[in-house]
C-alpha cells in the first residue's frame, strides 16, 4: 500500500516544470493538469503517475471484463486510457480505417509513484522513500524547451471533400438514419520530430485547459488540451459534462467577445445539438444508476477558454448498489458528445465516412484512486505522436445536423485545430 507524505514547496510554477522534466525518464507516465481552473474545486492542481508495478493492455473483445478484474485485484491508484474503438466490444462494430499511432484500445497501469501537486504542497504516494523522490525532483534541472524544426501538417480531406461528405451525412439525416453525427477529420505529419514535453508546455501556454494531460506509453504520446470531462465518480455519485456548442473568442474586443458568447447561448442550432447529447447521456447513465436519480444539474452552461466559448451541460446520477466505475464506463462509452444520436447508427456512419481510425482520440484519459473514485477527460484538442515511426496526428470535428452549413462546420474544425497547428509550426 502506498503511503502519503506531504512536503512544502516554495514555487508552484517552478516545481511543476521540474516535475515535467523529471517524469521524462520513465517509459510510462500520466500527467493530469487542471491549469488552475476552479470549476468544481478539484482535489488536486496537478497529478502525476510514473513507473509501472502492474499493467493491463487490451483491445476490444473482453477488455471491460479484464478491466473490472484488474481494478478489483489491485485496489490501488490506476491511471490510463480508454480508446474510442472499445465501441467494437460494446456494439456490433469493427474498425478497418488507417491507424498511424497504434495505441492499444485500453491501457491501465498501477504506478510506482503518484505525485499530487497543489499550490503550496506536494504529496508523494509511494512504498519507498518519499523524501528521496521529493529531493530527486527538487534537484532536477529546470525545464528547458527543445526547439525543433516546424512540422509540416497535411489535411486528410480537402475542403471540397469534407463538404461533400457532410452533404451525404445530411442525406442520412433526411432519411431518418440519425439526428446528429459527430464527424471528424485528421491533420497529420509522416516525418515529425518533436519533443512532446516542449509541445505540451507550449500548448498549455497558448491554450490552458481544465482536463489537460501529457501521457506516455513507451513510444506513444498524447499531448492533450481538453476542456471536456467525460466521467467523474465520487463515492456512489457519477456525473458527465458533455460539450456541444462552440463560438470563437474575441480577446482584443470585449464587446465582440461578449456578443459571441451571447450568440452561442441563444443559438437554436447549438441548443438543439446540446440537448440531444444530454438526452443520450441521461439514457446511458440510467442503465447503471438508481431509478429517479439521473438529473440535469446544468443545461446550456457557457464556459470560456482562451480560444473558444463552449456550451457545457452537467448530468449526474447515483450508482446502483454493487456497481463500480468500470460498470459506469461500459454503460456510457463512447461518450455521446463524440458520437451523436442514435449512438449505434452514427458510429456506423463514422466508420464509413471518416478515413482514419480514431484510436485514443475521442476516448478518455484519467485515473481512479484506491477508494474507487476517479475522473476522466474526453480526448479532444490533442496531438498524438509515435516517436518510433515519427507519425503525428490530431483530429477535430463538429456535430452535423440537417441544418448545418458544411462550410461553417469546416471552419469550426479549423478553429479547433488552430492552437495545435500553432505550437507545431
Amino acid at each position: 500500500m502506498k503511503k502519503a507524505t506531504t512536503f512544502t514547496i516554495d514555487n508552484f510554477t517552478s516545481f511543476r516544470l521540474k516535475m515535467l522534466n523529471w517524469c521524462g525518464r520513465f517509459n510510462i507516465f500520466c500527467l493530469l493538469d487542471n491549469n488552475e481552473y476552479n470549476f468544481d474545486k478539484p482535489a488536486f492542481e496537478c497529478l502525476l503517475a510514473v513507473g509501472c508495478k502492474a499493467t493491463l493492455q487490451a483491445n476490444a473483445g473482453d477488455a471491460f471484463a479484464a478491466l473490472k478484474k484488474f481494478s478489483a485485484a489491485h485496489q490501488d491508484w490506476l491511471f490510463g486510457h480508454l480508446g474510442y474503438d472499445l465501441k467494437n466490444e460494446i456494439s456490433p462494430l469493427q474498425s478497418d480505417n488507417f491507424d498511424g499511432i497504434g495505441f492499444k484500445d485500453m491501457n491501465f497501469f498501477v504506478p510506482e509513484i503518484v505525485l499530487q501537486l497543489n499550490k503550496q504542497t506536494l504529496t508523494v504516494y509511494c512504498e519507498e522513500n518519499a523524501e528521496q523522490v521529493f529531493k530527486a525532483i527538487q534537484c532536477s534541472e529546470e525545464f528547458k524547451e527543445i526547439i525543433a524544426a516546424g512540422v509540416t501538417i497535411l489535411n486528410r480531406f480537402t475542403e471540397a471533400e469534407y463538404v461533400h461528405i457532410v452533404q451525404k451525412l445530411q442525406q442520412h439525416i433526411l432519411r431518418g438514419d440519425c439526428y446528429e453525427v459527430n464527424f471528424c477529420q485528421e491533420f497529420f505529419s509522416t516525418d515529425a520530430v518533436i519533443d512532446p514535453a516542449t509541445v505540451y508546455q507550449k500548448l498549455m501556454q497558448l491554450s490552458p485547459s481544465p482536463f489537460a494531460a501529457l501521457y506516455k506509453s513507451n513510444e506513444q504520446y498524447c499531448i492533450c488540451a481538453s476542456p471536456e470531462r467525460y466521467f467523474k465518480k465520487m463515492s456512489n455519485k457519477v456525473l458527465s459534462q458533455p460539450i456541444k456548442g462552440t463560438s470563437k473568442r474575441c480577446l482584443t474586443d470585449e464587446d465582440l467577445d461578449e456578443k459571441s458568447r451571447q450568440q452561442l447561448l441563444n443559438s437554436e442550432k447549438e441548443r438543439t445539438e446540446n440537448v440531444m447529447v444530454v438526452d443520450l447521456v441521461r439514457n446511458d447513465l440510467s442503465k447503471v444508476c438508481k431509478q429517479g436519480t439521473v438529473q440535469v444539474d446544468e443545461l446550456f452552461g457557457i464556459y470560456s477558454f482562451p480560444q473558444v466559448h463552449q456550451m457545457i451541460s452537467t448530468i449526474s446520477g447515483t450508482l446502483e448498489d454493487g456497481l463500480d466505475w468500470t460498470d459506469a464506463v461500459k454503460a456510457t462509452f463512447p461518450m455521446g458528445s463524440m458520437t451523436g444520436v442514435p449512438k449505434l447508427r452514427v458510429m456506423q456512419l463514422i466508420e464509413q465516412y471518416e478515413q482514419t481510425k480514431r484510436g485514443l482520440f475521442s476516448g478518455a484519459i484519467g485515473y481512479v484512486d484506491p477508494a474507487g473514485n476517479g475522473d476522466f477527460n474526453v480526448v479532444i484538442r490533442s496531438i498524438m505522436y509515435n516517436a518510433a515511426s515519427r507519425y503525428l496526428s490530431f483530429q477535430t470535428g463538429s456535430a452535423i445536423t440537417f441544418y448545418s452549413n458544411a462550410a461553417m462546420e469546416y471552419e469550426e474544425c479549423l478553429l479547433k485545430a488552430g492552437a495545435m497547428k500553432k505550437v507545431l509550426q
